[in-house]
């Protein structure tokens, strides 16, 4: 086997990276077809720093071959060997895969030079995952502990260097070729695709949820009206309902629990009362086409995920997702309206109705954005049309009108917001009890 002549002079850490790009590096002597581009700027100041070879150890393969386990990691790049023990929390891409390359070569650059007739072959993990190879080389200087002996291959003798040489000329034609740069435009129809797909393939009725929420906007917290408000048998929200209730001695369960029972039921909103109301919505009032935009949710999981969990696998996964997301629909949609005035129907203004009725959470860019900006709930019920991005500039003068008009705007701490929906099914359901046992069973 023919090794690799070292040239005299600096031992550079990128060393024969640092190539002129119109050097012929083809075995047949053809030039590179980008012609003569010289080395950035950036590339060249890299090679004034470097390390003189004089300072390097000079390892073998075997020894380097040693250094593979968890709290000694060692790996080659371009005949160069690191350190990288220390580093490997640090690795943006993890740990693992620096300990899947311990006591290998992982080099750089898939670029070979000629050099007396023989060639500087390079592997192609490491150009792979590093797009650009100048920062790279920021973050390798300080591991740096040496470099492979002059007698040593470039890459373990187990490896097909001719495979390897092989695959290098092939990246380097698709590189010709500009098959690594991104369409742009393929991207963005991709990010449509997404769009549309979850748009037309939620699941759920759009006539089922245009009905309820309709309601909920024009009659809020109206009982019997709001359908928010009045999901009996599962809770009594409100005094009035709590006490009609409790004086009927209606009791499905303990409602004096019912604020503990709604942590528990939580998590099945999404899955179980949502479906269950879109169910009961689209099928029977015969809309085809909401019932179509429901099974195709379910092939779209079925193509992706089917091949890998099966049919069991994949309806586990559908809802398993469901489950965990739901909580936090939950108490998001609840946070704002559950603890405020609820009353018969008191024909009251439109700005007035609203503002007793629903209460805001605090302003910030995690409640903004992670809640859909549903904690300014009082400017979207008073502007049922607006952008969600513009409430945060709306809010001042909604605060300043009620002010004016003697009504509170209230605001509250997105904690104390879920907190405020338990203590209000706890009040709700001390009440019923109360009615409950003052109106004995006649």
């Amino acid at each position: 086997m023919e090794f690799e002549e070292k040239p005299e002079g600096s031992g550079s850490l990128v060393g024969e990276n640092q190539l002129d790009l119109g050097e012929k590096h083809q075995a047949n002597g053809k030039p590179g077809a980008s012609g003569k581009a010289k080395l950035s700027a950036r590339q060249e100041a890299y090679a004034k720093c470097d390390l003189p070879r004089k300072s390097l150890n000079r390892y073998t393969w075997q020894e380097i071959q040693r250094h593979n386990q968890k709290t000694d990691q060692w790996l080659v790049i371009n005949r160069k060997v690191y350190d990288v023990t220390g580093w490997a929390d640090r690795h943006p891409g993890g740990r693992q895969v620096l300990m899947h390359y311990a006591g290998e070569d992982a080099t750089l650059l898939s670029y070979k030079k000629k050099i007396t007739n023989r060639s500087v072959q390079n592997e192609d993990v490491f150009r792979a995952m590093h797009p650009d190879p100048d920062i790279v080389r920021l973050y390798l200087k300080p591991l740096l502990i040496g470099e492979l002996a002059p007698e040593e291959p470039n890459q373990e003798r187990n490896k097909n260097s001719r495979l390897v040489e092989d695959f290098q000329e092939l990246r380097r034609t698709l590189e010709t070729l500009n098959m690594f740069n991104a369409n742009l435009g393929f991207f963005f129809l991709h990010l449509a695709q997404i769009l549309i797909l979850e748009a037309l393939a939620w699941g759920l009725s759009s006539k089922w949820w245009n009905n309820w929420h309709f309601q909920h906007h024009v009659k809020t917290n109206i009982y019997p009206k709001d359908p928010d408000i009045d999901i009996r048998p599962l809770f009594v929200i409100g005094d009035l309902q709590a006490v009609e209730y409790g004086k009927n001695r209606i009791k499905f369960f303990d409602y004096e629990k019912q604020h503990l029972i709604f942590c528990l039921v939580s998590p099945f909103v999404t899955p179980v009362y949502f479906n269950l109301g879109s169910i009961l919505e689209m099928c029977p009032r015969r809309h085809w086409e909401d019932i179509a935009w429901a099974i195709s949710f379910y092939i779209r999981y079925f193509i992706t995920f089917g091949p890998f969990y099966g049919i069991f696998g994949t309806m586990v996964l559908i809802y398993l997702v469901k489950i965990l997301e739901s909580p936090w629909i939950a108490y998001v949609t609840q946070m704002s309206h559950i603890s405020m005035k609820i009353s018969k129907e008191e024909n009251r203004d439109w700005f007035s109705s609203q503002v007793l009725a629903t209460c805001n959470v605090e302003h910030s860019f995690f409640n903004d954005w992670f809640t859909g900006h549903v904690n300014f709930q009082i400017e979207h019920h008073l502007f049922p049309t607006m952008p969600r991005h513009n409430f945060h500039k709306v809010a001042p003068l909604v605060k300043s009108l009620c002010a004016k008009h003697g009504l509170p705007y209230v605001k509250k701490p997105m904690l104390k917001a879920f907190g405020d929906i338990l203590r209000a099914l706890k009040k709700y359901g001390a009440l019923w009890k109360e009615a409950y046992c003052t109106h004995p069973e006649i």
